[in-house]
């Protein structure tokens, strides 16, 4: 396209020295003019670029050109976006004007009448230049008319330029990207600094603005696109997906990418069915969000500006589809680029769901609002946070509540979505907008729209949480509505309606408000708990399936649960979901798998015609009795009781099923007020494992492994006629005929193993013997839950396991099991994880099993992290598993604790990669489950295989350092960061009672460390033992170093410490402590007092002799010190209490 390039320079009117230098730059389709002023001397220096406008004529009212400010400066932008609509409007094209020119030191200093002649000049010389150009066509004129639609194409095309097609509309639109990235660079902080000069600027627009899509290869990309998805032809889409892998190194890909994107109907040259070309259309699109993903900052500006062209114009498409394709686009580039990647995108999208323009269709409103959506779902971080001293997020509420107005459902409902991104969380946004949204709310809760009803639902759910005080007033008509909500016949906003009763139930206060209405709301749960038509007929009489295998979508993937944190005595502790084994609601739909920020829940089989594999209302409002029932017990075991009598032995299956659901639900809440009626109950129940109807059978099992905790609990004779049988019907249940029936027998029966207990030690050859024929029967499926059965046992038998005639019948069919599953199956995650439980159960017993795992863990552990490194170095080999990390080194840990020193310090030394390198690697790990198990692991291995670790101590201590700055823990993964830390603290403990004085170079650091710890208000008690035992186990061999620090940290650790059961590591810690306080007996004059009452408190009945007669000796020594250096001691010990003084003179000489 030929362009005339004029350079010239005027006197500055009423200036003696100033000039104007004007560069016009002219085009069949554009005007771009540069202004500024510089006096002879100022030639040579760059200038600042002062105001850039983009005015262009408006097809409405040619009297009233449209401007933009591109880039604004105070002092210049007025006259420039005058300038930029008066050309605009005269040449009827479009014209970028580019202004610093400076009237504040030039001829009489910047009056009006300077200005005014200077912009009289400037227009009569580009008035003239532009004749002299040559008058442009009534084609041009029209030509560029549709690039004047294009400055508006974030808000709609207009529907009589629609038969356009979209290759021409793409290459006039190009221009304008061109001109976005010129204007990008002119920007403060991008590639050139605000003193770039004119020619670099037009150079490198001029450079960006060559690309068009070659005809050949959009042919060849568009049909390996259409390939990717097709589904008939496996072996074109396997030869698509390699051909669109080696696309991917083509510079221009995403250009192309984003050209067939956009492009609603096929460009000329591509021969595609409407069908077809949509297929296309797709697989761009998703490519296009990969690549972003993956590729973001290989990714040049200028593709950049053409994918960010792309996602406007297909937010717009009339396919809804593509516009999801869109938006998904859109979050992905903010989330890695963040919000100050693309500035003007939320003003845009804002723009076209408030419909500012009062044209834009109802999908690019509907599109528009679905990407904010999706923006807010993926990156709810970055809109709360301060950017350039603002809150996103305090800018685009007030847009969203206003959007719910909208006369769209789609809008409304989508608006609503976002907002119910922030109501969970505590800002000062939502702060301020909660009235307004309140009455919103109350408006939108009699919408005609379902979508929009959920919403409002799920806004009062979250706002239970964050604003109980504005539902509170409000509970009566909220009860009332959401009584109507859950009754309704859409059951998606019949589950949301019911979660309410969940968050109310379960919120610390406001579950007093519903007593008063527990008899209406009841019985609406009662209701729902019964199978709909719709499910009966799925489920009804289902078949003895336990011969067919389990499809792939059956088996649910599995993952490492979280990594046990070590307490301050050095055993694990289980987390609460851990310790709720029998909580059945979820375990028994396997609804546990919670996706945090942005990911995309990895199992989705598609199987939602079954109810028992999702969420329903039924298993909602199940849930919500149980929380009521703990709430109000006796009420509510009260208000079903009639219920109970009329439906436990209803002749229809699914009032018999929900009957029994009922009863299971309130077992913990009601269980006093149950317990006269379990004698007539329980053997009804039991009864009911013989239903004919699995899914009765099923249920039966769940509620008596809720009861099975007072079955299990009664005397002797009572057991006889009660827990046995129950036992044993669970027990023989785990081989029904039906593998739902299998499953729910196993999960009661590893809640019936949680509750009894050392209660089952007589009973473990039958149930060992039949766990055997499990091992021998189950699919994969039930295999999973078998392990939690068999580790729940190891757990709570503990040593018992390893006789050898339970151990020797229990381990063959576990190690058959071990040897079939393959080193990338996500069956080891419970497999390592059960067998973990085993060793510790086995103790030595366990040593004619352990080289093979021991060496199979090592192995996997070494593989996942070469795996780790090469997915670094090259972004198409996707991040190994993390759990395999996780599940194989808690093994390990298990390993080396149960079996004797020697043993393991021989598997240690039998591993063929180097142990302790590939352990401090994953101490090392981004991934803080992966940390928290390695640290677990160190501290074990200072514990029983010290002389070959401490080799590799002056590498590993350091690492360990990093580990215990609190800095390093995120707010966002608090929780688990405080497990890795908590973790780190105990290893340290356990390598100070080995490596002794060795630990010098470290102390003054450790010491920090831990202070910081025990002094943070938000560390949880746990992690500030677990300092505090360390800090003391380090002053054993290291007291002279820490005494002159004693004052800073005797007070904390004396108050943490006093928390803290007694135990061998207590007592260490203690020790330590108190030869800190020899060093530096001066330093305790205020904690005294209380350091001589934790001495009179310490228990240690349950310690080992030599362990407990170190202590005392180190106890006595600190009273004679200080018998020494106190004039009158006995005053001071007379400041005790009385017991705890004759604690004290009782154990100690004074």
């Amino acid at each position: 396209m030929a362009t005339d390039v004029i350079e010239l320079s005027v006197p500055l009117p009423r200036s003696l020295d100033t000039r104007i230098y004007l560069r016009l730059s002219t085009k069949a389709k554009s005007i771009v003019l540069f202004l500024t002023t510089a006096t002879q001397d100022e030639l040579a220096t760059p200038v600042s670029m002062g105001s850039f406008v983009y005015a262009l004529p408006n097809r409405l009212d040619q009297a009233q050109p449209l401007s933009t400010t591109l880039y604004s400066s105070e002092a210049s932008v007025e006259f420039t976006t005058r300038l930029a609509k008066l050309l605009a409007r005269k040449s009827q094209l479009p014209v970028y004007v580019t202004n610093s020119i400076s009237f504040a030191n030039a001829g009489m200093g910047g009056t009006v009448e300077e200005e005014m002649e200077a912009f009289k000049t400037i227009v009569q010389v580009v008035s003239e230049r532009l004749q002299l150009s040559g008058p442009k066509s009534t084609a041009a004129c029209y030509t560029w008319m549709l690039v004047c639609i294009f400055e508006f194409l974030e808000l709609q095309i207009w529907p009589e330029f629609e038969h356009i097609r979209n290759q021409e509309l793409w290459s006039l639109a190009h221009v304008k990207v061109v001109h976005k990235v010129s204007i990008s660079l002119l920007r403060p902080s991008s590639l050139h600094p605000p003193s770039a000069t004119f020619r670099d600027v037009v150079n490198t627009t001029a450079a960006m603005s060559s690309w068009e899509p070659a005809p050949d290869s959009l042919q060849q990309l568009a049909a390996c696109l259409k390939d990717s998805l097709s589904g008939f032809d496996k072996s074109a889409q396997k030869q698509a997906d390699l051909m669109l892998q080696q696309a991917k190194n083509s510079p221009d890909i995403n250009n192309y990418l984003a050209y067939l994107f956009s492009s609603s109907s096929p460009p000329n040259g591509l021969q595609f069915s409407e069908q077809d070309f949509h297929l296309v259309r797709s697989a761009a699109g998703i490519m296009l969000k990969n690549n972003v993903r993956s590729e973001w900052k290989s990714i040049p500006e200028s593709n950049l500006q053409l994918i960010k062209l792309a996602v406007p114009m297909c937010l717009q498409d009339k396919n809804s589809q593509i516009r999801n394709f869109a938006g998904n686009i859109a979050t992905e580039i903010v989330r890695r680029g963040g919000l100050l990647s693309w500035p003007e995108l939320l003003p845009q999208l804002l723009d076209l769901v408030g419909n500012t323009s009062g044209q834009t269709s109802n999908e690019a409103q509907e599109g528009a609002m679905s990407a904010l959506a999706k923006i807010c779902e993926d990156n709810f971080r970055q809109l709360t946070k301060e950017v350039n001293g603002q809150r996103p997020l305090n800018y685009v509420l007030p847009h969203f509540i206003a959007a719910t107005k909208s006369p769209l459902p789609k809008v409304r409902a989508g608006a609503l979505t976002a907002i119910n991104v922030f109501t969970p969380r505590e800002s000062q946004a939502m702060l301020n907008s909660i009235d307004d949204l309140l009455q919103h709310l109350f408006v939108l809760a009699s919408d005609d729209n379902v979508d929009v009803r959920r919403q409002v639902c799920r806004a009062f759910v979250h706002l239970v949480e964050t604003r109980p005080d504005k539902l509170q007033p409000h509970i009566s008509g909220l009860v009332d509505y959401i009584i109507s909500q859950q009754k309704g016949d859409d059951e998606d906003l019949a589950c949301e309606a019911a979660e309410f009763w969940l968050a109310v139930g379960e919120h610390d206060n406001l579950w007093r408000a519903l007593e008063p209405y527990i008899n209406k709301i009841i019985p609406v749960l009662l209701e729902c708990m019964v199978y709909s038509g719709e499910d009966i007929a799925l489920l009804g009489g289902a078949s003895d399936d336990e011969e067919e295998e389990d499809r792939e979508e059956d088996i649910r993937p599995a993952f490492a649960k979280k990594a046990l944190a070590r307490k301050a005595n050095g055993e694990v502790s289980e987390s609460a979901d851990q310790a709720q084994n029998g909580n059945g609601f979820e375990k028994l739909s396997g609804m546990d798998d919670d996706t945090e920020e942005g990911e995309i829940d990895d199992y989705d089989d598609g199987d939602d015609a079954n109810p028992d594999e999702r969420w329903t209302i039924r298993k909602c409002s199940a849930a919500a009795l149980d929380v009521f029932a703990r709430d109000f017990q006796s009420p509510v075991f009260e208000a079903i009781f009639p219920y109970l009598s009329q439906h436990l032995k209803h002749e229809e299956w699914p009032q018999r099923e929900a009957a029994v659901l009922a009863l299971g639900a309130v077992a913990d809440g009601c269980m006093d007020v149950v317990v006269p009626h379990l004698p007539e109950l329980v053997p009804y129940l039991i009864s009911l494992l013989e239903d004919s109807e699995p899914v009765v059978r099923q249920i039966t099992c769940w509620t008596l492994g809720r009861y099975s905790s007072w079955a299990a609990n009664l005397e002797d004779t009572d057991k006889d006629q009660f827990f046995l049988p129950l036992m044993d019907g669970i027990l023989r249940h785990m081989l029904d005929k039906n593998k739902k029936v299998q499953e729910a027998a196993a999960s009661a029966f590893a809640n019936l193993e949680e509750k009894a207990g050392k209660i089952l030690e007589p009973y473990c050859g039958p149930i060992i013997q039949q766990f055997v024929h499990c091992f021998a029967k189950y699919k994969d499926r039930n295999m999973y839950i078998l392990y939690d059965c068999v580790q729940t046992l190891a757990e709570h038998i503990g040593p018992a396991m390893a006789a050898p005639e339970l151990s020797g019948k229990l381990m063959p069919a576990l190690i058959d099991r071990y040897n079939r599953v393959s080193d990338q199956s996500r069956e080891l995650f419970p497999l390592l994880e059960c067998l973990s439980y085993v060793a510790m159960a086995l103790g030595d017993a366990f040593a004619p099993y352990a080289e093979p795992i021991f060496l199979r863990c090592v192995n996997i552990i070494h593989v996942n992290l070469e795996q780790t490194l090469a997915a670094a170095g090259n972004p198409i080999i996707d991040q190994p598993d993390k759990d395999f990390l996780v599940t194989s080194l808690d093994l390990l840990s298990a390993i080396v604790q149960a079996l004797n020193d020697d043993k393991s310090a021989a598997l240690v030394k039998s591993s063929q990669q180097s142990f302790f390198e590939l352990l401090s690697f994953c101490m090392e790990d981004p991934s803080d489950e992966v940390r928290q198990s390695a640290y677990a692991l160190l501290g074990d291995c200072a514990r029983y295989v010290y002389p070959l670790l401490q080799p590799y101590l002056a590498t590993i201590i350091p690492i360990l350092l990093k580990q215990l700055d609190m800095d390093s823990v995120l707010d966002e993964d608090m929780d688990s960061g405080f497990g890795v830390v908590n973790n780190a603290c105990w290893s340290v403990g356990e390598i100070s009672m080995q490596h002794k004085e060795h630990m010098g170079p470290w102390v003054q650091e450790l010491l920090q460390r831990f202070v910081e710890i025990m002094t943070n208000p938000r560390v949880p008690k746990a992690l500030n033992e677990n300092a505090a035992m360390a800090l003391g186990r380090l002053g054993l061999e290291n007291s002279e170093q820490l005494g002159p620090h004693l004052s800073t940290f005797a007070e904390e650790w004396i108050s943490i410490m006093n928390e803290v059961d007694a135990t061998e590591e207590k007592a260490t810690a203690f020790k330590g402590f108190s030869m800190i306080v020899g060093r530096n007996p001066q330093a305790m004059e205020k904690e005294l007092l209380n350091y001589f009452t934790a001495i009179a408190r310490y228990r240690d009945i349950d310690l080992k002799s030599p362990v407990r007669q170190e202590l005392h000796d180190v106890f006595q020594k600190v009273i004679d010190i200080y018998k020494q250096i106190i004039p009158e001691f006995s005053n001071f010990v007379g400041q005790m209490q009385q017991r705890d003084r004759q604690n004290l003179e009782s154990h100690y000489t004074l």
